[in-house]
């Protein structure tokens, strides 16, 4: 019976390609993914505490990274291609730039969230204003920043293979140098689905992470589970017949 699906030749070169490229190319597509999406967190923290603190710059700060967004990829790297050459940071660059459109606001909401009266229990205290803001502000906003950062992350993680059309892109070489230019479909198979395994890996750790740094939302959670099964428990109750 034939292979339709062509799955044991997807295998066969797997495993006999698993040590050089694959692995290889895998490690480089992670820190690919994971540099530029820390130096755009780095940067981010502070341009959206400033753009919190003053929020008069906020709409051109926004328009600012929202511009640089729509520059397209390509065209960055190959700019860049002249000063960094084929090193690795001429994809780093612009994937960190380009995480500012998702960070700056994620950090900026964040940020307006935290209630009045949690700040102004802070400053009863004596917190100051930098301690205030790295004690109490930052995790509480905790959670809206992490969200941007998950969605920063499987976004580079995505646009890491880009790279691969100036020499760099770790899976994205597999697809592009081993896979369409051989006219071969497994390396092209193996590398989309590595790449979104490794989308799916980064995501998860992200959310363990928020989980481990924010236990007082689970314990919120809990209690408004319990709070509505209680309140359906009574509705229950109360609308019986006696």
């Amino acid at each position: 019976m034939a292979d339709p699906g062509g799955v044991a030749e997807v295998w066969n070169w797997t495993v006999s390609n698993l040590d050089d490229p694959i692995g290889p190319r895998l490690l480089e597509h992670v820190q690919l993914s994971v540099v530029p999406v820390v130096l755009g967190l780095a940067l981010a923290l502070p341009l959206g505490v400033f753009a919190a603190r003053w929020p008069r710059v906020y709409p051109s700060l926004l328009t600012g990274v929202n511009v640089l967004y729509a520059v397209p990829s390509l065209a960055l790297f190959f700019l860049l291609l002249p000063y960094t050459g084929f090193s690795p940071l001429t994809a780093i660059v612009p994937l960190a730039l380009y995480t500012l459109a998702i960070l700056v606001p994620n950090v900026v909401d964040g940020l307006r969230q935290v209630p009045d009266h949690v700040r102004q229990a802070a400053v009863a205290m004596g917190f100051s204003p930098l301690r205030r803001l790295v004690r109490v502000e930052l995790p509480v906003a905790l959670p809206v920043i992490i969200a941007g950062l998950r969605v920063a992350t499987v976004a580079t993680i995505s646009m890491v293979s880009v790279a691969s059309l100036v020499g760099l892109g770790g899976l994205g070489q597999i697809i592009l140098t081993d896979g369409f230019r051989r006219n071969f479909a497994a390396p092209v198979i193996v590398g989309v689905v590595l790449s979104v395994a490794l989308a799916f890996v980064a995501d998860a750790l992200l959310v363990l992470l928020q989980r481990w740094l924010t236990p007082w939302t689970r314990g919120r959670g809990a209690a408004a589970t319990a709070a509505a099964r209680t309140g359906a428990a009574a509705g229950a109750k109360k609308g019986a017949p006696a």
